[in-house]
């Protein structure tokens, strides 16, 4: 423990973001760093408890007292070290992870948590500086060799961890850049793709092979696959939710994958194929309130809307915990991100009926209708009825479906090789094994287990890779847990 009484003595703080109208003129990363005395303090806080439940709430079981406590005493090699050792991209979580961490913090009973997510960005960031991030040759090969379908989070961790225990490993990505969600999807003011780009490299320099352009079922016939030992499937959850109502075909709704994809590649000068979708000077409508839509209105703002507004159908948040959140659950607390900071005005409880549009085919007005919930004891909402007399028209003329996404891609890779799904969609595997029903393929993340957390890709992309080098090698569970221990 650092210092007992630092979680006394210290607030929670936060580094100082750049001002709103400066950081809505470009696509950098606006978050600054902690001066060293801030990281000091901010490693202080933790209270290295008897039983630290932020082990728990992270699913990477990341080992917070412990370098925490490595922060305060300036031992930055301990501390990524420590830090590496369950979490193979800390600069990605430390960036656009929810933090289910720090919702599980003893301190945060009563004070705000430590701020575990920004302490984790500074170690590796400092670790980078240091020179302390390398690349991971193994002298023992192993002859084995797998392919990656997927270069996501959950792919790349899959990708290294295989790496390290020996085998040769090519990961496959469709797009002509490596990172998935994390390159096409997060917006680059959150994560800026050099931050990609660095990591890529040293895992290249550590052996893994990416091969672009090359989607497994389209471009690359399946029967390539043959020719490795095993393959791992981490395509993501890549189909999005729909809103079928009237309206739906007219010009200027769509998904909001489409809309962020676009702008990533505008930033990173990668062609865009299709026609373009820009939300200067119209009024922006965000359906869904989490932070796909959040991530909608921050790249509207910057495209220079009109108005951006943003719907949920479910009511407003509580801001703090109620009898049906207990610590040290995950909260379902109002959020406003720093998107929000920047301007949108936000609606609950209310409900799109259709889209309405012009003689040209193009949106202009949505139809919307505010509801009435009926709750649980627990004040959880359980069904809801429409107000009478709130319908009316909202302006838009850009709509962003931001609901979420129901499952992976069937065509093309998962129909040829035949794979067994479960009744969402995704694609089974036998619990705790991440085998499916076809033999020498496994499959891990938001493909297997539904659209989920950056933290759960890499967990279930890490734990995938062990039943994987399990099966190449033969190894018992006990032996092949040692094995893990040994090269993690």
């Amino acid at each position: 423990m650092g210092k007992p009484t630092g979680f006394l003595e210290f607030e929670r703080t936060l580094p100082q973001k750049d001002a709103v109208e400066n950081r809505k003129q470009n696509y950098q990363e606006f978050v600054n760093s902690y001066s060293d005395d801030q990281l000091n303090n901010q490693a202080a806080r933790c209270m290295n408890c008897g039983i630290p439940f932020c082990h728990s709430g992270c699913p990477l079981g990341n080992v917070i007292p412990e370098f925490n406590d490595a922060v305060y005493d300036g031992r930055w090699e301990d501390a990524y070290l420590i830090l590496s050792s369950t979490n193979n991209f800390p600069e990605f979580t430390g960036r656009i992870c929810p933090a289910p961490c720090e919702a599980a913090c003893v301190l945060g009973i009563n004070k705000s948590p430590v701020s575990i997510e920004e302490i984790e960005k500074h170690i590796i960031e400092i670790a980078y500086k240091k020179g302390y991030v390398q690349p991971n040759k193994s002298f023992l090969k192993t002859g084995k060799k797998v392919a990656v379908v997927g270069s996501g989070p959950a792919g790349l961790a899959a990708a290294a961890q295989l790496n390290k225990a020996g085998h040769d490993v090519v990961v496959y990505e469709r797009d002509d850049k490596v990172g998935g969600l994390l390159r096409y999807g997060i917006p680059d003011f959150k994560l800026d793709k050099s931050v990609i780009d660095r990591r890529v490299e040293v895992m290249e320099q550590s052996g893994i092979e990416f091969r672009t352009n090359a989607e497994v079922g389209k471009n690359v016939h399946v029967s390539e696959l043959q020719s490795y030992d095993a393959v791992v499937l981490t395509g993501g959850s890549t189909i999005p939710r729909d809103l079928p109502i009237p309206g739906r075909e007219l010009k200027g709704v769509h998904y909001a994958m489409e809309f962020l994809k676009q702008q990533n590649k505008r930033v990173g000068s990668s062609p865009i194929e299709v026609e373009e979708i820009h939300a200067q000077g119209k009024n922006v409508l965000v359906i869904g309130g989490g932070d796909t839509g959040s991530d909608c209105v921050g790249t509207s703002n910057r495209h220079g809307a009109t108005s951006v507004t943003q719907f949920e159908l479910m009511p407003q948040p509580p801001k703090e915990r109620t009898a049906a959140m207990p610590w040290p659950t995950y909260p379902m607390l109002l959020k406003t991100t720093t998107s929000h900071e920047e301007g949108c005005q936000r609606f609950w409880s209310i409900n799109t009926k259709a889209f309405l549009g012009d003689e040209k085919g193009n949106l202009r007005a949505a139809l919307v209708v505010d509801l009435e919930w009926e709750t649980d004891t627990y004040g959880r909402p359980t069904k809801f009825q429409e107000v009478a007399g709130s319908e009316r028209e909202l302006p838009c003329e850009l709509v962003t479906l931001a609901m979420g996404f129901l499952h992976p891609q069937h065509q093309g890779l998962l129909e040829q090789l035949g794979v067994k799904l479960d009744g969402r969609g995704n694609v089974e595997a036998t619990e705790g094994e991440y085998k499916t029903s076809a033999d020498r393929i496994f499959v891990a993340g938001d493909m297997r287990r539904g659209q989920s957390l950056v933290v759960w890709a890499i967990s279930e992309g890490r734990e995938c890779a062990r039943k994987v080098d399990e099966y190449l090698m033969g190894y018992s569970e006990l032996e092949s847990k040692d094995k893990i221990v040994s090269y993690a």
